[in-house]
């Protein structure tokens, strides 16, 4: 298990839950409101989210914690800032967010937990149907790319990040993780095309072959300790 979390840790998630990835009844959050916001509103989640981007988080969640929690919008963005600070409210908030507008971001983020956890199966099944509902959201094909490599299915994951790139092709995460990809494979001269392109710096290619070697590593060892790892 260790292993497996270690690897997925070292792979780029962008912005990687108990349960499969079904919409059970989560009475607590559930049925968030996609109504429109008063303007003062929009003009605190605004604040919020500028507070988030500068790393403020503390502070932002306080701005959002001012706010109506029917809103998924509202719901979504302390989701997100509960995850990153490694609190236990993402999960119940992203399951909230299930069967509203928000549900791709829903499922979003719980694959992202579940591979911050090391689960990487219940991660791709989150993922999968994240990218059903929202197939042009850059974000999620990278991290569904991620888990796959995790899973080392280099073809599924090759996939993954080509999309999000032609997606958005200043995408250096995408970029970054296609890279890793590359060197893991030794296609050597390709990682090195698109590390100049994509204008990765020397310390973040250093970063791709370090996360390559680890998913070497984890290719070498045999498919029994592999299982047991993961329990």
């Amino acid at each position: 298990m260790k292993a497996v979390m270690a690897v997925c840790a070292l792979l780029m998630l962008g912005g990687c839950a108990t349960g499969g990835p079904s919409n059970p009844p989560w009475a607590a959050f559930s049925g968030g409101s996609c109504g429109k916001l008063s303007d003062d509103q929009e003009l605190s989640m605004n604040l919020a989210d500028d507070m988030a981007k500068e790393g403020k988080l503390h502070a932002s969640l306080a701005n959002l914690q001012n706010l109506p929690e029917g809103f998924a919008q509202v719901q979504l963005r302390k989701a997100r800032i509960y995850r990153q600070l490694g609190r236990p409210e993402a999960g119940p908030l992203y399951r909230g967010l299930l069967g509203t507008c928000l549900s791709a971001e829903g499922d979003h983020g719980l694959g992202q937990l579940a591979a911050a956890r090391g689960d990487n199966t219940l991660a791709a099944s989150y993922l999968e149907r994240a990218a059903q509902a929202a197939p042009t959201d850059e974000k999620i094909r990278n991290d569904l790319g991620v888990v796959y490599l995790n899973q080392l299915r280099t073809d599924e994951a090759r996939f993954e990040f080509l999309t999000a790139l032609e997606l958005k092709q200043s995408d250096q995460l995408a970029a970054l993780n296609l890279v890793t990809l590359l060197i893991y494979q030794d296609q050597w001269n390709q990682a090195a095309e698109l590390a100049s392109r994509a204008e990765l710096t020397p310390e973040q290619v250093s970063d791709a072959q370090a996360r390559a070697q680890a998913l070497k590593t984890q290719a070498a060892k045999p498919a029994s300790h592999q299982v047991a790892a993961i329990k």
